[in-house]
């Protein structure tokens, strides 16, 4: 069943108010995009409409947690990674204040609102900055799960959520950690590594490509970008030879890079990164759609599984 990760993640903030008092919501004008109306609807005193200004929007959220409470901030990742880019360095992260942006519809998934809201250099940035925590959930269970890391976690968080709906590829026993990888298929032939929503297309090419092909593929999903598993990259190189990447943002500084950056210290095995080809969308439309012509469906992700993998093995 295709279900809302930005529904589970507004239904699940609200519970969470339940049982912490010092979870405050600010929003900027978003609300039903960004589902924050949950939050509002059961805790209205704690909830803050601050309207279409992002860069105050951050800096009032910074006061807040100087006095002890934990703001989160709920906006589309463009106008937070970008718009707001210097208060979220300089305001929050740089003082290491205990503030959790929660973004929506990054990547292509704001779909018709065109490139000037199609997100695909936020990772690259939010990673760059210190102190910052960078997580990138795939499904509703790892949104509620990855929400849960972000509040424990003392320090600036961002979480990137796509408005993109999806199939849950997790069941009830899967378990979220800080900084770990989560490994969904084992395999020899090569690993790929995907974050966010795209874990629902890599999952799916895998099982193609091992049903047409007889190729057993390691899949990992890294919705923790920052910090990232080294460990599962260092195996993943060294025991496989071939990494290959998938992420719905530009192949420069975003996962791909990260990942290419671990193996680069290692010196084992090699890296090739699909993704956003580093220029902005030419059309505008549904977002699978464009991520079809971007080259991000299940049958292009099997097509690049296959001819790198055959090229590897030259």
């Amino acid at each position: 069943m295709v279900k809302s990760i930005r529904e589970a993640y507004g239904k699940h903030i609200a519970k969470l108010g339940e049982k912490n008092e010092n979870i405050i919501l600010l929003e900027g004008d978003l609300a039903d995009s960004t589902q924050s109306e949950h939050f509002q609807q059961a805790f209205p005193e704690r909830y803050f409409q601050i309207g279409i200004a992002e860069q105050n929007m951050v800096g009032i959220a910074a006061g807040l947690a100087l006095e002890g409470k934990i703001p989160v901030v709920n906006s589309f990742a463009a106008f937070i990674a970008m718009r707001a880019c210097e208060q979220v360095r300089t305001d929050v992260a740089y003082p290491n204040l205990n503030v959790k942006f929660v973004v929506s519809h990054a990547g292509v998934s704001a779909g018709s609102a065109g490139p000037t809201h199609h997100t695909i250099e936020d990772i690259a940035i939010m990673r760059a900055i210190p102190n910052m925590t960078v997580l990138v959930p795939g499904d509703m269970k790892e949104t509620k799960q990855v929400i849960d890391a972000a509040i424990k976690k003392n320090g600036p968080v961002y979480v990137r959520n796509s408005a993109i709906d999806v199939e849950n590829v997790y069941d009830d026993n899967h378990n979220f950690t800080l900084g770990e990888a989560t490994q969904l298929r084992e395999g020899n032939d090569a690993t790929i590594i995907t974050t966010g929503t795209l874990m629902n297309e890599a999952v799916k090419a895998v099982d193609i490509v091992k049903a047409e092909k007889g190729l057993d593929i390691r899949l990992l999903q890294m919705a923790s970008i920052k910090p990232i598993d080294v460990d599962a990259i260092k195996k993943a190189a060294e025991e496989t030879g071939l990494i290959i990447t998938i992420e719905e943002h530009n192949i420069i500084g975003g996962l791909g890079s990260a990942v290419s950056e671990v193996v680069a210290r290692i010196g084992a095995g090699k890296v090739f990164r699909l993704g956003i080809k580093d220029k902005f969308s030419e059309i505008t439309g549904d977002p699978n759609y464009l991520l079809q012509k971007i080259g991000l469906s299940v049958d292009s992700i099997c097509n690049e599984i296959n001819k790198l993998i055959n090229k590897h093995k030259r």
